[in-house]
This record gives C-alpha cells, sequence and structure tokens, in this order.
C-alpha cells in the first residue's frame, strides 16, 4: 500500500483495488489496530476472514468493506457491538445513514449525555476559579 491512510474525498478511506489484504493492510486501511479487528473478529459473525495453511489471516474485499462498517456504526454512530451487530445482520440501516430507531435514540442519548457533562465540567471549573486561593 502506497498511500498510508489516503481516503476518497467524503472522509471514507480508498481500498486498493486487491483480491486479499493481510491484517496490518486492513489495519491501516481501516485506521485501528490489529487487535481491534481480532476483537471484531469474535463478536461480529459477518466478518470471518479466511486463513491461510500457516494461518495468516486474508481479508477478502467485502470483508474489508465489513470493517470500515463496523468502524462506522461504532466510533461515527454510537451503536453499542450488540446494536452493531443487529443493524449489519438485518440491514436496517442504510449506506446513506439512516439508522434503526433504537440506534438512532441510543446515540442521540449518548450526545446529549456527553454534552451534559461537558457543561457540568465547565461549571466545576467555574466553580473551582472562585474558591482558589
Amino acid at each position: 500500500m502506497s498511500a498510508k491512510g489516503s481516503t476518497k474525498s467524503g472522509g471514507t478511506p480508498q481500498i486498493p483495488d486487491r483480491m486479499f489484504f493481510k491484517i496490518g493492510d486492513v489495519s491501516e486501511i481501516a485506521g485501528v489496530e490489529t487487535h481491534v479487528l481480532r476483537f471484531w473478529e469474535s463478536e461480529f459473525p459477518t466478518l470471518r476472514p479466511r486463513k491461510t495453511s500457516s494461518g495468516q489471516r486474508q481479508y477478502r474485499r467485502k470483508d474489508v468493506e465489513t470493517v470500515l462498517s463496523i468502524k462506522e456504526l461504532l466510533y461515527q454512530d454510537g451503536y453499542t457491538i450488540a446494536g452493531a451487530r443487529r443493524v449489519l445482520r438485518t440491514g436496517a440501516r442504510s449506506r446513506a445513514g439512516a439508522a434503526s430507531a433504537d440506534g438512532a435514540s441510543a446515540a442521540a442519548k449518548q450526545r446529549a449525555f456527553k454534552k451534559a457533562l461537558q457543561e457540568i465540567r465547565s461549571e466545576l471549573k467555574q466553580i473551582l476559579e472562585l474558591v482558589k486561593p
């Protein structure tokens, strides 16, 4: 792979035009560590790269696309592993970004929770400044 971390104009990683990828290649394309990929293999039945006779993982293009979908569901859309697994299994979410109702509400709750924590942190900093000698 020549261009490390290259992406399409929309920010989606480009997948090189090859039949098979090693775990290190997929790790670089997706921007996640190899141990994360191995964990995802244990959690997502749709992600099953084949293994060579020497035990090395061989990801197909479809597997790389699945990895990118999992990453998007978990990191951008705020799904839990169980929710992302359900979305991948049922196809409840279109690639346009429409999430299922329970996943969307979970993501909205998570964003609201983060915002509330940021506000609390800000208020605590203000109080700290008031009580400093």
